[in-house]
Order: C-alpha cells, then structure tokens, then sequence
C-alpha cells in the first residue's frame, strides 16, 4: 500500500472512531445525568413527539425530494394510501401492503 492511501485510511478510521464515541456520549448523557428522575410533563410531551415528527420528516423528504428539487410522484399516492389505511385503524403490515401496491400499480399505469 502506498503511504498516501495509508495515511488516508488512517484518518478515515480516525474519524468513524470520534463520530462512534461522540455518539455514545451522546446517548449515554440522557440516562447519566436523569436517571431515576422524571421528566416535567411539558418536556415529557415534546419527546413524546420527536419520533413520529422525525419519521414524519424523513418519510416527506424521501418521498417528494430528488436531486435538490421537488418531485410529485407515484410515492405520493402511496403516501394517500397508506394514510388512508392508519386513519380506518389497519395493522401495520397491511399499511405497508397498502402503500406499497398503490404505488406499484400507480408506476404500472
């Protein structure tokens, strides 16, 4: 190997370390500094809803982004239908079915 490609392997595994242990910093602060306390009911509801606002937001930008410009596809009938089917209460898997035929056939015609 040349010493140039070492040297950039090196710093690449350097990184990947530092990111690796920032994030277990990072998720070992929460239960470290509360512990055994509970969180005040105001800050208990905005975590509450990170993860569906977060998820909310990844599942948008996958769905009408591409290339840095909106795209409205066949993924947003998908999207329709896989609304459709948590607003009448359906089980997770026939959410996923749902959406994912919607957009199948959608393509296919």
């Amino acid at each position: 190997m040349s010493r140039r490609l070492e040297e950039a392997l090196s710093s690449t595994w350097l990184v990947v370390a530092i990111v690796g242990v920032g994030t277990i910093v990072c998720k070992a602060i929460g239960p470290v500094f509360l512990g055994g306390r509970t969180l005040p009911p105001q800050l208990a509801g905005i975590v509450e809803m990170l993860a569906p606002a977060l998820l909310a937001a990844l599942v948008v930008t996958q769905a009408v982004g591409a290339d840095r410009k909106l795209v409205f596809d066949e993924r947003l009938l998908g999207i329709a239908a896989a609304i459709v089917a948590i607003r009448l209460r359906a089980p997770l898997l026939v959410i996923v079915v749902a959406a994912a035929g919607v957009t199948a056939l959608a393509r296919l015609l």
